[in-house]
């Protein structure tokens, strides 16, 4: 394989093996079918879904108020849009990917991933497939970084060929 091919895979997020879903996102394809789209669509040129990409990022973070199942629903998992209340982390990766899908981005571009954060603790992200690599949207920064430079753990995500159904992934920043 060629030193160039080598490096271009590293900027993806390696899929090793189908998994069940995360337990809060078993209902999720039926409770938001958006949520589970593969329909493709190349409608904007890449700069164009990038400029998008970081408004939606950074409008949710900061419209968001963090707010824990517990507190809010007083079960410990439960995957759903964001109350006025506010959410939790795959509460802010379902709505960035909603209102990303709305305003136009190809939706298998669009997949959520759990992870375990630089503090090993359970934590959700969205990410976005790039012609260039796999980028993170994370509601603990504005930053949009590629997978690699997060310093997470990833677990599973969204398969990206069939997002109705999830793989493990083998992936350590």
């Amino acid at each position: 394989m060629a030193p160039d091919a080598q490096a271009r895979e590293g900027n993806f997020i390696r899929t090793v093996a189908s998994s069940p879903p995360p337990s809060g996102a078993r209902q999720l394809c039926r409770q938001y079918s958006w949520a589970c789209s593969s329909k493709a669509s190349n409608s904007m040129s890449s700069q164009q879904e990038m400029q998008i990409i970081k408004k939606v990022n950074r409008q949710v973070n900061a419209t968001t108020r963090s707010v824990t199942d517990q507190a809010q629903y007083r079960t410990r998992e439960r995957w759903a849009l964001p109350t006025s209340r506010g959410g939790d982390c795959e509460d802010f990766a379902l709505l960035k990917k909603r209102d990303l899908i709305r305003a136009g981005v190809d939706p298998s571009k669009l997949l959520i991933a759990t992870v375990l954060d630089t503090q090993r603790n359970s934590h959700a992200v969205l990410v976005y497939r790039s012609a260039s690599g796999d980028l993170v949207l994370d509601n603990l920064t504005n930053r949009i970084k590629p997978w690699s430079a997060t310093r997470y753990l990833f677990l599973r995500m969204q398969d990206p060929r069939r997002p109705s159904k999830w793989v493990g992934v083998f992936g350590r920043s």
